[in-house]
């Protein structure tokens, strides 16, 4: 208990006065940043052998800690996109390192990321495929996601579907199995770096 009372004297005996102010009710968050709706949790950093970087739709309920990234409002569409391989290369392309992990970024990373115009029946797709996703992690209640997503012990359930949603989010983008950003990840990358660059010289 004495580690406590030496941070409350260190606060109570600060020239700050909010932080004065906030050692009176030291039981509280010194800020409130939870989401005001369920949100998508993103870790900001993951492991570099996992092909996808694992997220998931958690409760406003759950407050989130420091080493994640809360997506708030976010649909099956946004969860589909961004658990997809054409995000995952983009990430790999931009994003930090911790020694050799994905180090992701909301600045870099999230708000650099240029998204497809998908028509109503792509988006739909998606939509489709992403719930694909949490059904099959469904099927695997004991296992959490980084078993789920380790790449030598993934369920065969969860890469199928996976692979469903990647075909599905590049066609979205206009990836078709002809063009080379279907074919190779660098293509790809120099496919999404083209649209930052109009999105970039547009703002």
């Amino acid at each position: 208990m004495w580690i406590y009372a030496l941070i409350y004297w260190i606060a109570i005996e600060s020239k700050k006065e909010a932080t004065r102010k906030k050692a009176e009710t030291p039981m509280l968050f010194d800020e409130v940043k939870e989401c005001k709706t369920d949100y998508i949790a993103l870790p900001v950093v993951s492991s570099e052998n996992r092909k996808y970087i694992p997220m998931d739709y958690l409760s406003k309920d759950i407050i989130a800690g420091n080493k994640l990234f809360m997506i708030p409002e976010a649909t099956l569409y946004h969860f589909g996109i961004l658990t997809s391989n054409v995000h995952m290369a983009w990430t790999r392309a931009v994003c930090g390192r911790l020694k050799s992990d994905y180090s992701y970024s909301n600045t870099v990373v999230y708000n650099n990321f240029p998204w497809p115009a998908p028509t109503e029946g792509q988006k739909a797709k998606i939509e489709k495929t992403a719930q694909a996703i949490l059904d099959a992690r469904a099927l695997y209640p004991d296992s959490s996601l980084a078993d789920l997503y380790d790449e030598l012990t993934m369920p065969p359930e969860l890469r199928r579907a996976h692979q469903q949603n990647d075909k599905a989010v590049m066609e979205a983008y206009g990836f078709t199995k002809d063009t080379e950003a279907y074919k190779s990840e660098s293509a790809c990358v120099a496919e999404l770096m083209k649209m930052y660059q109009v999105l970039a010289e547009n703002k």
